[in-house]
């Protein structure tokens, strides 16, 4: 299979220091199964962005160019659809989105600016969200599903197509995101990127150093799945997402398995490898981890690369003295894209289109970044960011790190089914 190139334009006309490295790369891999080359497609399009998305030279700018004339295309072509004014105005739209995922006081502006009274529930899992949202009576007019998610919930009818023209912030969106959705979204009909970002983990360094009474590992992993190292690390606190899709991909990474495996063989072989570690375990948790690790009560998380930023600055406002790091392991990371999606049962079209088209605006983007601590879809918010989070590695990964990175694909159904099974009985010990 054949990998296509977002920065095709810039590699072949040499504006991308990147390219003849990339280039060699995917001649490579080209020889792998398919699976692998897309998962590796998508990796690398996440190396490209990175590599080549802040260039000025005149093929970035033709480039640039390219997209604004495709996404203005889209917004042109749908808009034979109704037009907005014939949407029903109501008052009111209801969210429903990850913890820690939003600037409230942009919730706020938008109330403000808008007169829509915005109720804004939160879930901190893709099964969560999956149980809700699959019954069809969901009670939401936007949710925020992974795309590890999205191909199956589209595909059980779980969501409205988005009509682009009641969208004039679309074309903002950084077409890479759009690229790398369309595996599971095909035309990108239904989904409309938020944020991007990385698992990983983070560590209590001092406690960490303390505890091992030595040198941190050459494999940042072995701190979580070698219990050499688990051993020592559990009197200081070890915690994991609960959640076999998020976990066992970064597993099988270690254990040099395909990260998206659906081979039953290979999703027992990444429960043996946790089964090993399991009693030095202390916590299963999605979002309790940030208090956990800011207030020192944990050492080893492995979370979700903004929520572990989050750790890090609450730890600093509070004045502590917990020394928090979050790491970009070489061996590995995991990375997904989370969209805005429009429930079937939507009461509140026309508000959740205005909401959508808010979170894209440059300046707001922003400022959810800066509060959210991960990278937004919206293509000039990093610029506006602060320094620090424009610059952290966990955030917006290098090129050089991305080559190590990994999308976090949908599995097929029953590797669900069994991921799902396997994880409980993990968590029972069994």
């Amino acid at each position: 299979m054949k990998v296509q190139l977002v920065c095709l334009t810039s590699l072949q006309q040499g504006s991308c220091p990147y390219s003849k490295q990339y280039l060699a790369r995917f001649e490579q891999k080209s020889k792998d199964d398919n699976m692998r080359n897309t998962l590796i497609a998508s990796a690398v399009s996440m190396v490209l962005l990175a590599a080549c998305g802040g260039g000025n030279t005149g093929a970035a700018t033709e480039k640039k160019t390219e997209h604004a004339s495709a996404s203005n295309n889209a917004v042109a072509a749908s808009e034979t659809k109704t037009p907005l004014a014939a949407l029903p105005e109501t008052k009111e739209l209801k969210v429903y989105n990850w913890s820690d995922y939003v600037d409230p006081a942009t919730i706020k502006d938008f109330e403000k600016n808008s007169g829509i009274k915005v109720t804004y529930d939160v879930y901190d899992s893709n099964e969560s969200l999956e149980a809700k949202v699959l019954t069809g009576k969901s009670g939401y007019d936007l949710v925020v599903p992974s795309n590890s998610h999205v191909g199956r919930q589209i595909k059980a009818g779980a969501y409205q197509e988005i009509d682009k023209s009641r969208i004039p912030n679309y074309g903002n969106i950084e077409p890479t995101l759009l690229k790398m959705l369309e595996g599971v979204d095909p035309g990108n009909k239904y989904a409309v990127p938020y944020f991007w970002g990385i698992n990983t983990m983070a560590i209590n360094k001092d406690k960490v150093e303390k505890a091992l009474g030595g040198p941190l590992p050459e494999n940042d992993w072995d701190l979580l799945f070698n219990p050499q190292y688990t051993n020592k690390l559990k009197s200081c606190g070890i915690s994991i997402l609960d959640s076999a899709n998020e976990v066992f991909p970064m597993v099988l990474n270690y254990i040099g398995k395909n990260p998206n495996s659906s081979d039953p063989a290979d999703m027992k072989a990444a429960k043996d490898a946790i089964m090993k570690v399991r009693p030095d375990i202390r916590r299963f948790s999605s979002s309790g981890y940030i208090d956990d690790l800011a207030r020192g009560d944990v050492c080893v998380v492995l979370g979700y690369g903004g929520d572990l930023n989050i750790a890090a600055r609450r730890a600093k406002e509070a004045g502590t003295k917990v020394n928090i790091e979050i790491l970009v392991p070489k061996e590995g990371f995991g990375v997904w894209v989370d969209s805005w999606m429009i429930p079937k049962d939507a009461g509140n079209l026309a508000n959740a289109y205005k909401y959508i088209n808010d979170t894209l605006e440059p300046k707001v983007a922003a400022r959810n970044g800066n509060f959210v601590t991960y990278a937004p879809a919206s293509k000039e918010a990093k610029a506006l960011m602060e320094k620090d989070y424009a610059d952290n590695d966990s955030i917006f990964p290098s090129a050089e790190q991305m080559k190590n990175g990994f999308m976090m694909n949908e599995i097929k159904p029953d590797a669900m089914k069994l991921s799902t099974r396997l994880w409980q009985d993990i968590k029972k010990g069994n």
